[in-house]
């Protein structure tokens, strides 16, 4: 008789690519996870990994296997919810990642108010710039900026209008100028994001008939967003953020938005799951609140973006 353990052992050996980081998720010995999927495969009589000394992968059977796994598990799990009475209300663990400045300075209040609304439910928040992997790291949804090209997960828009935005403080534009074309953005202090090694001097503008890309330069670096907000904030130089980051600053005078009527990079925002039927109510429910956060934002904001001469920044609500 096939184990529901072993099952749920296969699936998240399959998924990060080793008994031992399996094992290590489950708090068990690499051997135990080893040892299950052993027992599934004998139920089965199929082989379900290739493995050797340094990779595990799936075989054609585990490939066409796998699916029918993680069903068996959603709909067990889906069960439980319903003789728990849980009536579609978000329990158990919830596992949320999203870029750092996003996390700490826009979502970390209205994560905490789900969480409170919801006490059945356990959060755990991972606020890095690192991109999380859906399908191997240990998370149920990845708030992600950005435009989205593997059709193998589901990605819901929350802001799918949002664009970057040039700021810089007041105290920086009355010591250095404020830049009157692209071409001046050249001869300032430039606020350079990295990630993975690579640093992103090169900022596009989708100006009509084609992007244009402007080489920057700047004396400091970080692969921490906030950092780079920060830094502006303190007057050290002209950043290009996403303007959901920066439009609590913009709306208080500390930053000031530049050269409005260029239009700036899109940076849109998306909710990103594994698979349709890892919706669970918690994460349903998390994305219909996070929808709802983000068209009061952009209703209370789009007066204050304008007349802080952040016009290219300008988003609009549309419906999932």
């Amino acid at each position: 008789m096939i184990r529901i353990d072993d099952l749920s052992l296969f699936i998240r050996s399959a998924a990060l690519g080793s008994f031992s980081n399996a094992a290590r998720e489950a708090d068990l010995l690499p051997g135990q996870v080893s040892a299950a999927v052993l027992r599934l495969e004998r139920e089965l009589n199929v082989r379900l990994f290739a493995r050797s000394t340094r990779s595990l992968r799936l075989t054609g059977e585990g490939e066409r296997y796998l699916p029918y796994a993680e069903e068996v598990l959603s709909t067990l799990q889906a069960g439980q919810d319903r003789l728990h009475g849980n009536g579609g209300e978000p329990s158990g663990l919830l596992q949320v990642s999203a870029p750092s400045d996003l996390g700490r300075n826009v979502l970390l209040p209205w994560l905490t108010q789900f969480r409170r609304k919801h006490p059945a439910l356990v959060l755990r928040l991972q606020f890095s710039d690192h991109v999380a992997d859906v399908f191997r790291d240990p998370v149920d949804v990845a708030i992600r900026y950005g435009g989205l090209d593997d059709a193998s997960y589901i990605a819901l828009p929350l802001l799918p209008d949002l664009r970057r935005v040039l700021v810089a403080s007041p105290d920086y534009l009355a010591r250095h100028g404020r830049p009157k074309t692209l071409e001046d953005l050249a001869s300032h202090s430039c606020l350079l994001y990295q990630l993975g090694g690579r640093i992103y001097d090169k900022w596009r503008f989708p100006l009509e008939g084609g992007r244009r890309v402007v080489a920057v330069q700047g004396k400091l670096h970080s692969d921490d967003g906030d950092t780079v907000r920060r830094w502006a904030l303190a007057g050290e130089g002209i950043a290009y953020k996403s303007w959901l980051d920066v439009r609590d600053d913009l709306r208080a005078g500390r930053l000031q938005a530049l050269l409005p009527k260029i239009p700036c990079d899109p940076t849109p925002l998306y909710f990103v799951c594994p698979h349709r039927k890892q919706f669970s109510p918690a994460v349903r429910q998390l994305y219909d609140a996070l929808r709802d956060h983000c068209g009061q934002i952009i209703a209370e904001s789009r007066d204050t973006v304008s007349s802080s001469g952040g016009r290219a920044a300008r988003v609009r609500r549309r419906s999932a």
